[in-house]
C-alpha cells in the first residue's frame, strides 16, 4: 500500500500545471500524435532484468501502426496495429515460447480543442490477445499448461485522452482513462474462472521534447515519463494477496540522446500480473532497461 501511495503522489505532482503562457518550443499537436502516445512504442530489453521473472535474453514488443485517415489533420482516424510481444529464454536452444499476439483496430475522434489549446479525444478499440497454441488449457495435474495451453481472448476498450501543455516543465502532457471489457463468450475454455474480465486503465505521460525544424535542429535530448495503473475486477477474488493483486503499476522513463535518430534508452519498473498471454497468473516485480523506438513525431 505504501508503494501505491508513493506512485500516486509522484504522478500527481508531475501532473500539476502552473498557469502560464506556453513556450513556443512546445510543438504542435494533432490527433495522429495523440494516438501514437496511446498505441505505445516498440522496444527490446537487455538481458539484465532484476526481479522475479525467468531469466531472459530479451523481451521485445513489436508495434507497427497503419493509419486510416483522410489527411494528417483529420478529426477522425483509424489505426490498425499488428502487435506482437515475445520473450527469448536463457535456456538450451534459446526458446521463444508462445508469443503474445495482439492485433487490434482503434478509432480516435478529436472531440474538442485546437493545436495550442487543451484537447479532448475519444477512442474505441477492438483487440485480440492469444498465444497461437491449441493444447489443453490445463495439464493432467490441473495446473495451467504454460507450454502449449490455448490462451485466447477478445476485448473492447473505450476511453478518453486529455492533452494539454504542462507549464511547470514546458512539456506536453497526456492523461488517459479507459475501460476494458472481455465478454465471457469471447474467452477460451478455462479462462473465464481465472481471468479478470473488467479492467480500468489510467495513464499519465509527460514529453519534454524540444522543437525541431530545418532551421533550428534539435540540440537537446528528448525525455519522457509515463506512469500507468490498471485496476482489474470481475471473477478472481480468492487468490493470495487479494485485493492488492488486482492492481498493476508501471513507470517508464525514456531518454533519447541527440546523437541517435530513431531509438533511445528506457528504464522501467513494473509491478503486477504478467501480461504475457497464458502467464497471466504470475505476479511480477520487475526492473529493466533496454532500447525503445521514438515513434512520437511532432
Amino acid at each position: 500500500m505504501k508503494m501505491l501511495l508513493v506512485f500516486i503522489a509522484s504522478i500527481s505532482f508531475l501532473s500539476l500545471s502552473v498557469p502560464a503562457q506556453v513556450s513556443d518550443s512546445v510543438p504542435r499537436l494533432g490527433l495522429s500524435e495523440i494516438s501514437q502516445v496511446n498505441q505505445g512504442n516498440s522496444y527490446v530489453t537487455f538481458p539484465a532484468d532484476i526481479g522475479n521473472i525467468e531469466p531472459l535474453w530479451f523481451e521485445a514488443n513489436i508495434i507497427s501502426n497503419f493509419y486510416i485517415r483522410q489527411t494528417r489533420n483529420s478529426k477522425l482516424i483509424g489505426v490498425l496495429t499488428p502487435q506482437i510481444i515475445l520473450r527469448m529464454y536463457q535456456e538450451e536452444s534459446y526458446p521463444v515460447r508462445t508469443p503474445s499476439y495482439l492485433p487490434q483496430i482503434t478509432i480516435y475522434y478529436l472531440l474538442k480543442g485546437k493545436e495550442y489549446a487543451n484537447q479532448l479525444s475519444l477512442f474505441g478499440r477492438f483487440a485480440h490477445h492469444s498465444n497461437g497454441q491449441i493444447g489443453s488449457f490445463f495439464d493432467d495435474d490441473g495446473r495451467i499448461n504454460l507450454e502449449s495451453g490455448n490462451f485466447s481472448t477478445n476485448f473492447l476498450e473505450f476511453g478518453f485522452i486529455a492533452t494539454n501543455k504542462n507549464a511547470r516543465f514546458n512539456a506536453v502532457q497526456f492523461f488517459k482513462s479507459s475501460f476494458e471489457f472481455h465478454p465471457q463468450a469471447w474467452n477460451a475454455d478455462g479462462l473465464n474462472e481465472l481471468y479478470h474480465k473488467y479492467r480500468w486503465h489510467s495513464a499519465l505521460s509527460i514529453f519534454k521534447l524540444p522543437a525541431k525544424s530545418r532551421v533550428y535542429p534539435r540540440k537537446n535530448a528528448d525525455i519522457s515519463l509515463k506512469g500507468e495503473a490498471t485496476l482489474m475486477f470481475g471473477k478472481p477474488d480468492t487468490r493470495e494477496g487479494y485485493p492488492l493483486d488486482r492492481l498493476n503499476l508501471r513507470l517508464t522513463f525514456y531518454y533519447h540522446p541527440v546523437f541517435l535518430e530513431d531509438i533511445g534508452l528506457f528504464v522501467q519498473y513494473y509491478h503486477g500480473s504478467d501480461y504475457y498471454n497464458i502467464y497471466f497468473g504470475n505476479r511480477l516485480d520487475l526492473f529493466r532497461i533496454g532500447l525503445m523506438t521514438e515513434k512520437l513525431r511532432f
